[in-house]
């Protein structure tokens, strides 16, 4: 979940007199001494870890004991958020420890779980009255993270191996317990700050109220699909949503939709969508030309979080298709407006994701003169800007390249000169990402060469252009595709594809390996290869 940590240390002279029982014949100050590492002046920490470096009184890391105002829920859910994180981690250092037997560092490490436990408890409910449901949970979890105490200690004095693995064997149960419920009563807390959020954003009439009730909503959807689904069940898509169809909160509709478009990227945000019409709102947004761009951007960033492929749930899409026109229409109206890159990347991905599930959206696209709108968008450096963004666009174009009628407009472009170009496309840094991007890229340029190549013009047209050197080059050189096989089995795809309409247009030594051969027997030639010998 999120960062820094505190507790108490009440628990711990309860059991400190015990351990003291047991180890009489120990010198007092070396067991004083030994004791004192795993014991930190917990309020004192709780204090200082809670600090910010700097003057900043708003700044995230301040105490729950002083924030005000709009502020306090923000602050205790930071809060609850860097607590789960400390616990968690001390819970995933205490099993790690537990299968060395390390069994000094498991007790101390089961005293420090004890402390935050019991801190987060108190100064929670300090701040906030605790629903009974997870007043019940904190007892609970109380009273295993003390037996989780008495029982390590127990460990400690201890070298009989049959009775220590007993015991392992037990900590691990009630480690695995106190793990579970905590989860489960953070999941509780959360739900319950969320809930106060979701209020703030109903009932008030206050635009900076809402506005900062959305701010935080979207910044927990930043701490992963766990926190989404609670935010999605407690109802956040609905009343976001509420507030996109009201036009006095015209202002915030951008905020709201790109709230919306974090939520939904786990089921139970598209779910919580499709109950409200949310797409029926969306295409309403899309086609107001009185609409901000920006607002319309993020409705299409939320049609393409909906229409993502990695979804498993097609539920929504039922409705989806009764304003499919429109949609795709809006789409690629916007597309051709675009004013930035970032727009653009955002209509764009809708297009493509809405592609994959519907050729009725490629006929669609093909009559709107989509071809022309995407390749005259791939020569503007303003509008396409990273492999991201050409990513889209040839994915796109690959799945439009499936209809026959695509070929005479891809001509009409000069789109063979600009698939060239995307065979061509290379990482400008070193990063991850922008490297498997153009990976895509290529891939999806050598799909969309194959499929266009049916026609014996396209064909003919590529081979004039020099495709078959550049198909040749990405074949036997793993560094031109970034050692990517997905790449090259595209390439071997388009490659034999060219062969069939012009023979000649392959030498004698690359049709003996990249074309007679199996396609799988050209790969394995290929994806061995360290360097070209061309």
């Amino acid at each position: 979940m999120a960062t820094p940590q505190s507790s108490r240390q009440s628990s711990y002279s309860s059991i400190s007199g015990q351990i003291r029982m047991h180890t009489i014949q120990v010198d007092s100050v070396q067991r004083w001494m030994e004791d004192l590492r795993h014991m930190t002046e917990v309020e004192c920490m709780c204090v200082l870890q809670s600090k910010p470096i700097g003057v900043d009184e708003d700044a995230p890391g301040e105490l729950i004991v002083s924030a005000v105002g709009e502020h306090v829920t923000r602050d205790n859910l930071q809060t609850l958020l860097k607590r789960a994180l400390v616990v968690s981690t001390e819970l995933g250092k205490m099993f790690q420890r537990l299968e060395k037997r390390r069994w000094q560092r498991v007790h101390s490490t089961a005293v420090r779980v004890n402390c935050h436990v019991r801190s987060l408890i108190q100064e929670y409910s300090a701040a906030r009255s605790a629903p009974a449901d997870m007043q019940k949970y904190e007892k609970s979890l109380l009273e295993k993270c003390m037996e989780l105490n008495v029982i390590t200690e127990r460990c400690l004095h201890t070298e009989d191996e049959y009775f220590l693995k007993s015991m392992k064997e037990a900590i691990h149960e009630i480690l695995t317990d106190v793990s579970d419920s905590f989860s489960h009563m953070i999941d509780m807390a959360l739900a319950n700050e969320i809930q106060i959020l979701i209020r703030q954003i109903e009932d008030s009439d206050n635009v900076f109220a809402i506005s900062t009730a959305i701010s935080n909503l979207l910044s927990l959807t930043q701490d992963g699909p766990q926190l989404c689904s609670i935010i999605a069940k407690e109802g956040a898509v609905v009343a976001l949503l509420k507030i996109c169809r009201q036009d006095c909160f015209s202002s915030l509709y951008a905020h709201a939709l790109r709230t919306v478009a974090s939520i939904c990227c786990v089921e139970e945000g598209i779910s919580q969508l499709e109950k409200v019409d949310g797409i029926l709102c969306l295409a309403d947004i899309l086609t107001d030309g009185a609409c901000a761009e920006a607002t319309r951007a993020e409705a299409a960033a939320v049609m393409a979080q909906i229409t993502s492929p990695h979804h498993s749930s097609t539920q929504h899409l039922a409705s989806f298709l009764e304003s499919m026109q429109d949609i795709v229409t809006a789409l690629i109206s916007l597309c051709e407006s675009a004013s930035c890159g970032e727009v653009f990347l955002l209509a764009s991905a809708a297009l493509a994701n809405i592609t994959f599930f519907d050729s009725m959206a490629c006929e669609i696209l093909l009559q709107l003169n989509a071809v022309h709108i995407l390749l005259q968008a791939c020569r503007d450096r303003r509008r396409v800007d990273t492999p991201y963004s050409k990513d889209q666009v040839v994915t796109i174009l690959a799945n439009l390249s499936v209809l026959e009628q695509c070929t005479a407009d891809v001509l009409e472009e000069k789109g063979i000169e600009q698939l060239l170009v995307l065979l061509s496309e290379t990482p400008s840094s070193s990063s991850p990402s922008e490297g498997a991007a153009c990976e895509r890229v290529q891939q999806k340029a050598a799909v969309t060469l194959a499929r266009l190549s049916r026609d014996p013009l396209v064909a003919q047209t590529a081979i004039q252009l020099r495709a078959v050197p550049r198909l040749i080059e990405l074949c036997r050189s793993p560094a031109e595709r970034n050692n990517s096989d997905s790449v090259l089995v595209a390439c071997l795809a388009a490659l034999r594809r060219l062969a069939a309409e012009s023979p000649d247009s392959i030498g004698p030594t690359d049709h003996q390996q990249l074309i007679k051969p199996r396609l799988v027997d050209s790969f394995l030639l290929c994806s061995n290869m360290e360097e070209s010998f061309v």
